[in-house]
């Protein structure tokens, strides 16, 4: 039985209201405690699989807390992880679950952080309302450059972290500098092996070591989840729609990348293409967090089309549909899920509008920019008529893109990837360059011209400044 230790409205109190004696009133140090953040369902799988498989040591040695995060824009609108179909079955592997929203209320997860002096006062609050005692605590963090993952890490100073991957982010570098505070406390990074073979570039200039979630553990998680969806009104209805592709969408528009109305037309644009490839029954699973705003722009298209379309809104993961469909594609713009599907199900694959989106991220190091060339490199183009594929493992020559790119995006935390860089710019024509992975503006302020010598770009010298005398 899942219980939820956390009182209501904890974070209302200021920090400056928690006794001096706090920490020992709540219970003795007793085993270790073992914090799991988690904002989606994907990433509470991968946890749930790393556990099973013994990556977090035996039940017995700790308690263990799933601390869940609602990271959506508005929170309060969002499907709540623990609503979706499989979350109680996840929820299983761990002694409570914890809500950060309540803990921090009323801030929001992605700007929330303790001021500095403030950290030991908040320790001791959550000591307390979590029932901790004085135990050690070990912090099971994702994206470790943002909150909520960094004011855990600033709350519980002390405390060795561990880093999982629920994405394609891992193979792409670090967003930010992290704080050497926190860098020398971050043990390994957790993550799946989406493209076998790649080895990520996220915290590898903390010389963090990744480490594998073994295939087996993830996809009996997976069936898991599959198994409890059984008797879901929405699953049938699919099943009874007998969908051969499964069309995959994302939150663009919410993240400022595309307008509503391009969001809007790139799903359209998938349905067409499944059209077109031949496909006559089609299963549409907007993505998790994007907020409910739909018009009948999807279904006009398919009505266009020829296409029956079944639009699965509920809270289901689109891997529940893999196992029970069967579908022979799927179509995404850069979703991990595209790749779940080729590496666990053996699915072919087909993208739409990748470079686009390219060319409207903003700035260079955003972290959708790697996942994103990974699909484009991988994955053909559905509008092409290129038929779908299922992507193997991964080349010199992905390895080599990753590694320049990575460069390009974060050069100053990889200065040892230049030459990667370099490689596959320099001595290229300008037509034969690969414009829509390495802006030219990029190369050309980095110095990654024909002819370069592998060297970093030297930086102006300053004047110094004139000294005005009376």
């Amino acid at each position: 039985m899942i219980t939820d230790p956390t009182p209501a409205r904890t974070g209302a109190a200021r920090p400056d209201t928690a006794a001096p004696n706090a920490p020992d009133e709540a219970g003795t140090s007793g085993p270790r405690v073992q914090i799991f953040q988690v904002s989606t369902l994907y990433g509470a799988a991968t946890l749930a699989a790393a556990v099973d498989a013994g990556q977090f040591g035996a039940a017995a040695d700790a308690r263990r807390f799933l601390l869940l995060s609602h990271n959506a824009e508005v929170p309060e609108t969002a499907l709540r992880l623990d609503t979706m179909t499989g979350y109680d079955r996840i929820a299983t592997r761990f002694d409570a679950t914890l809500d950060w929203n309540e803990a921090i209320h009323p801030h929001h997860p992605a700007s929330w952080a303790p001021r500095p002096e403030e950290a030991p006062l908040w320790q001791r609050v959550f000591r307390t309302a979590w029932g901790l005692g004085t135990a050690p605590v070990e912090l099971v963090v994702e994206s470790i450059q943002v909150n909520p993952a960094r004011a855990l890490a600033a709350v519980f100073a002390e405390s060795a972290v561990h880093v999982y991957s629920d994405g394609l982010m891992s193979y792409g570098p670090t967003r930010e500098e992290v704080p050497q505070s926190i860098g020398c406390r971050i043990r390994r990074l957790l993550h799946l092996d989406l493209v076998p073979g790649l080895r990520p570039l996220l915290l590898t200039e903390c010389d963090v070591e990744p480490e594998l979630v073994p295939d087996d553990a993830f996809r009996a998680v997976l069936a898991e989840i599959a198994e409890a969806a059984e008797g879901d009104p929405q699953v049938a209805e699919a099943v009874a729609a007998a969908p051969t592709a499964v069309l995959l969408g994302q939150y663009l528009a919410a993240l400022g990348i595309l307008t509503p109305d391009e969001e809007e037309e790139l799903h359209a644009r998938m349905v067409r293409g499944a059209a077109a490839a031949g496909h006559r029954s089609v299963l549409f699973k907007p993505h998790p967090t994007a907020p409910p705003r739909y018009s009948g722009a999807l279904r006009e298209a398919a009505e266009a089309a020829g296409v029956r379309l079944t639009v699965l809104d509920g809270p289901l993961l689109a891997e529940t549909f893999y196992a029970r469909c069967r579908p022979r594609l799927v179509v995404g713009c850069f979703s991990t899920a595209m790749l779940t599907a080729s590496v666990y199900y053996g699915v072919p694959l087909a993208r739409v509008g990748t470079e686009t989106v390219l060319g409207r991220l903003k700035p260079y190091e955003n972290s959708n920019r790697m996942p994103l060339v990974l699909v484009d490199h991988l994955v053909p183009d559905l509008e092409t008529g290129a038929g779908p594929v299922v992507p193997g493992a991964a080349s010199d020559t992905l390895r080599s893109l990753v590694r320049a790119v990575g460069h390009c995006m974060q050069p100053r935390l990889h200065p040892g990837l230049r030459e990667d860089a370099v490689a596959l710019l320099g001595g290229r024509p300008d037509d034969e360059r690969p414009a829509h992975y390495i802006d030219p503006r990029r190369s050309a302020a980095l110095g990654l011209t024909g002819g370069d010598s592998g060297q970093p770009p030297a930086r102006p010298r300053r004047r110094p400044a004139r000294v005005r005398r009376r």
